[in-house]
């Protein structure tokens, strides 16, 4: 009977170790995509910002600036911004490329950082302008307040 229970206490040892391994094993597959997923954000963004066509405008925004960056050859675009105040608890600051009235989202920004340079989601697919509100957590599929700004793109 002892040996019985030296199996059975070893059998599920190496259940709970097995479970243990599998599960560390698919967090470090998802830090490994999410890294992955940084880095081409991170090229991406540079290769706006170093293009040779890029193009840009900077605005007053709220006590601080906002600047977008173009580039038509990649079809994408930056915004950078600086000093801008954080935005009420609860929201955050959205992106979105204005389409000649009609918006369309082009991602978040990071609500703890005054400053930062935000790869906007989506080509540029010629947008008129860009715009930023503020917007429930998360944000939202549509503006649900009036623009803090809109900048018209650089040409």
């Amino acid at each position: 009977a002892p040996a019985r229970w030296a199996l059975a206490a070893c059998v599920a040892a190496a259940a709970v170790f097995g479970g243990t391994a599998a599960w560390q094993w698919e967090r470090a597959q998802d830090a490994q995509q999410r890294a992955a997923q940084a880095e081409r954000q991170a090229s991406d963004l540079a290769g706006v910002l170093a293009a040779p066509d890029a193009k840009s405008r900077t605005v007053r925004v709220a006590g601080g600036t906002g600047t977008v960056v173009v580039s038509a050859q990649r079809d994408r675009a930056v915004f950078v911004s600086s000093k801008m105040p954080d935005p009420p608890k609860g929201k955050v600051y959205q992106l979105w490329f204005d389409d000649d009235g009609t918006m369309r989202d082009a991602g978040l920004m990071d609500p703890a950082r005054a400053s930062q340079s935000v790869l906007m989601k989506g080509t540029v697919d010629g947008a008129s302008g860009v715009g930023v509100t503020v917007e429930p957590a998360g944000g939202s599929a549509k503006p649900t307040s009036a623009p803090v700004t809109v900048l018209s793109m650089p040409s």
